[in-house]
């Protein structure tokens, strides 16, 4: 049930687990339950923030299954994969497309560090799975960049290639991308690509240039207040979408005080939401941080 263009607030969700490491799938429901109540317009399963890294197919695959039962039909379900094997990728792609997911989020290769025209044809084979991708950007954990020539070049010439979900921390790669969108996109074989930010806090800005919307961490503890920020601006109410970011500011920057999903996942136990429970090589923050976290949270009585 994608719309035609991929606009708001889309909350890349974690992952709960219970005390012995196993799937928490009631806080997990009750998650997806209070994303619908809240406005959220979109669930990523199993990216980054939902610890895709350090799940195994099978639970993958009930993560996904389980955010489909909650939310089919009622907001897109975009499902995520990572491989640096691109004949891999493309299994995982088959994969998760059999499960019934909306659209695919398709990590960068890393460690191999494949050169432009690698991940032009790495992301073609992808796409040629036949479920839409959005191509994921964020080389502080892959190695690699796809510069905006790659990105849109794909959109170009790659109908399935939806959008792209941009966490370089670039803003002249942003720029770059958002004007060749501005310049027209009706002779590609996407005309209704987009750029989603990776990056909270950069959302606001990026908007009025042309971006339509963001995979997000702040979502999973402000839903609303994030799904509201984005709609705002993109009604053009700036006023309103700068009250939100600012309310919500302080929070979008603790989340990264220590490597994602760290502070989400344990901001979201401190409001009684999951346990907070990570799996190796991920460990507990340092409880000096906690307290920075836990003032954040106070300040926005989200506990």
């Amino acid at each position: 049930m994608l719309p035609q263009k991929l606009f708001g607030s889309f909350v890349a969700i974690v992952t709960p687990f219970n005390e012995d490491g196993s799937l928490d799938e009631t806080s997990y429901r009750n998650l997806l339950r209070w994303h619908l109540q809240a406005g959220t317009n979109g669930i990523v399963a199993c990216g980054t923030t939902g610890e895709n890294a350090t799940l195994t197919t099978e639970e993958r695959e009930r993560v996904i299954k389980i955010a489909i039962e909650e939310c089919a039909s009622k907001i897109p379900v975009i499902g995520g994969i990572a491989s640096n094997n691109t004949a891999e990728a493309v299994r995982q792609a088959q994969w998760v497309k059999n499960l019934g997911v909306d659209a695919t989020l398709v990590l960068a290769p890393y460690y191999n560090k494949p050169p432009a025209e690698g991940l032009f044809q790495h992301f073609k084979a992808v796409a040629e799975v036949g479920n839409p991708i959005i191509v994921y950007n964020v080389p502080g954990r892959t190695g690699v960049n796809i510069s905006p020539e790659v990105v849109i070049r794909l959109a170009k010439e790659i109908a399935g290639v939806i959008a792209v979900k941009e966490a370089s921390g670039n803003p002249g790669q942003f720029m770059e991308i958002l004007r060749a969108i501005a310049a027209g996109t009706q002779s590609w074989k996407s005309p209704n690509f987009v750029l989603l930010l990776g990056d909270d806090a950069v959302t606001l800005p990026f908007i009025p240039l042309g971006a339509t919307g963001c995979i997000s961490v702040v979502a999973n503890e402000t839903p609303r207040e994030f799904s509201e920020m984005i709609a705002a601006a993109l009604a053009g109410d700036y006023q309103k979408a700068s009250q939100l970011h600012f309310k919500i500011l302080q929070l979008m920057n603790v989340n990264f005080i220590e490597t994602n999903p760290l502070p989400v996942k344990t901001a979201l136990a401190l409001m009684g939401k999951i346990k907070p429970v990570f799996r190796l090589p991920l460990v507990p923050m340092q409880p000096a941080n906690i307290e920075k976290l836990k003032k954040v949270l106070m300040e926005l009585q989200l506990i």
